[in-house]
């Protein structure tokens, strides 16, 4: 079932709800006041027969149906009138006020209604110089049941009249309001892998399809882009790893080619065992950064910074022996202030992955600089290296993106991009700051 028949029927089925609702009020109402009315009629007639006993020493036949000519006259009426004793003095009409049935309806009241079949009745007491009188009044309330069915007959017709209209105007709206919808639907089939630059009309609506419509353009947006990333990122990858594949099969088709020497044969495979760390290292790289792409929720704890950044400048010293590598740490009086919220091992990763750029393009001192400001920590990697080129600072941390001068050192470009990553992953700030020829200062931020 589609939304807009949905819509239809729930709307109706509302419409038929409210109606029923208020036909039952108006229905009861009626009913109720039109009960009342003739209640208050039924017991005028009787207490009006009861008054005409007074000053009566006898009461006979002739008066009491001189009761019945005085009094108003009721539809099918029926009359009957007993003494203290039950014995009935007169009656009028009887068809349901038997002796039988007098008997059963309560007299130690003032008064009391009941109903027989259709009639409705009264029961009156009335005591005149210690005698006491049971006037029992009842009939069929004809006025009532005409303007009842003629109410009933109303009711109906109005509903559903207001049924059909209900389900003519909700088809109509519905469809209507649909509409916008459908065109997303048939707009949305359009869009594919191959199509990402496609998008939905967002109009100025200022409504929840507007905000669809927003919002399913912000999703192909971000796909495009993933896209766009995953192509350039396949297509780096492979230039990276062909280029030492094919040195690799260069050398052994060279070796293959005739006899040689055993000195020769050992050089050309120190050859291939480079490249074959190269190609080793260029791995571990793409699965580390496709790793940090996937687990978007890692496991955090507290750690301590400092402790944290000694341990990465420990490894990266075993790298590059007799290097300058200086940490600076401002303590303060209390320990918490160097604790984070992380994950020990990527935080690791990315810090060795910084000092040890520090290390590769400068020849220079590194100073590792830990401070504590008011937004939370502050670590920053200063090196007095070859810089990077302005124009390139934006692109830096993009998979396999170097510096155009330092393409003669080695390297994959994918440290900054597996930085980058772990570092949104903690919320944490970086920010670079290069300049070409004179070095480059790395400042992240892990506010508290």
């Amino acid at each position: 079932m589609n939304i807009k028949t949905r819509l239809s029927i729930q709307f109706t089925l509302l419409v038929f709800g409210i109606l029923m609702f208020f036909s039952f009020l108006a229905y009861y109402f009626s009913y109720s006041s039109q009960l009342s009315k003739f209640k208050d009629d039924l017991l005028v007639k009787a207490q009006n027969t009861a008054i005409l006993l007074i000053n009566v020493e006898e009461v006979d036949s002739t008066l009491l149906k001189k009761i019945h000519q005085t009094t108003k006259s009721l539809d099918r009426e029926e009359i009957a009138l007993t003494d203290s004793s039950n014995k009935v003095i007169y009656n009028y009409q009887i068809e349901l006020l038997t002796e039988d049935v007098l008997t059963k309806i309560p007299v130690n009241q003032y008064s009391y209604y009941f109903s027989l079949g259709t009639k409705d009745g009264v029961s009156y007491s009335h005591i005149e110089n210690n005698r006491v009188y049971h006037v029992f009044v009842m009939a069929h309330d004809k006025l009532r049941a005409d303007n009842l069915l003629s109410l009933r007959s109303v009711l109906f017709w109005s509903i559903l009249f207001s049924l059909w209209l209900s389900i003519t105007a909700s088809y109509f709206f519905s469809k209507i309001a649909i509409r916008p919808i459908s065109n997303i639907i048939s707009k949305v089939k359009e869009i594919n892998s191959l199509k990402l630059s496609s998008r939905l009309h967002e109009g100025k609506r200022k409504d929840e399809i507007e905000q669809l419509a927003i919002t399913f353009n912000q999703m192909i947006s971000d796909l495009e882009q993933v896209f766009n990333s995953q192509d350039e990122f396949v297509s780096n990858a492979s230039h990276e790893l062909r280029t030492p594949l094919a040195i690799m099969i260069a050398e052994s088709d060279y070796m293959r080619s005739r006899e040689r020497q055993p000195e020769e044969y050992q050089e050309h495979l120190d050859k291939i065992t480079n490249d074959l760390r190269y190609l080793n290292q260029l791995l571990s790289s793409l699965l580390e950064l496709a790793h940090i792409n996937r687990d978007k929720v890692i496991q955090m704890s507290s750690i301590r910074l400092d402790e944290l950044v000694f341990n990465a400048i420990k490894s990266i010293k075993t790298k590059y022996p007799g290097r300058k590598i200086l940490p600076r740490i401002s303590y303060t009086e209390n320990e918490t202030d160097l604790i984070i919220i992380g994950n020990n091992g990527l935080l690791e990763i990315a810090f060795k992955n910084l000092i040890d750029n520090a290390c590769k393009f400068s020849a220079g001192e590194v100073d590792v600089i830990i401070d504590i400001v008011s937004e939370g920590i502050l670590l920053a990697i200063t090196d007095q290296g070859v810089g990077i080129p302005e124009s390139e600072l934006e692109a830096i941390f993009k998979p396999f993106s170097r510096g155009t001068n330092v393409r003669y050192i080695g390297g994959f470009g994918i440290g900054l991009s597996i930085v980058s990553k772990i570092l949104e992953l903690h919320r944490a700030q970086i920010q670079l700051k290069s300049d070409e020829n004179k070095g480059t200062r790395v400042e992240i931020l892990f506010r508290k």
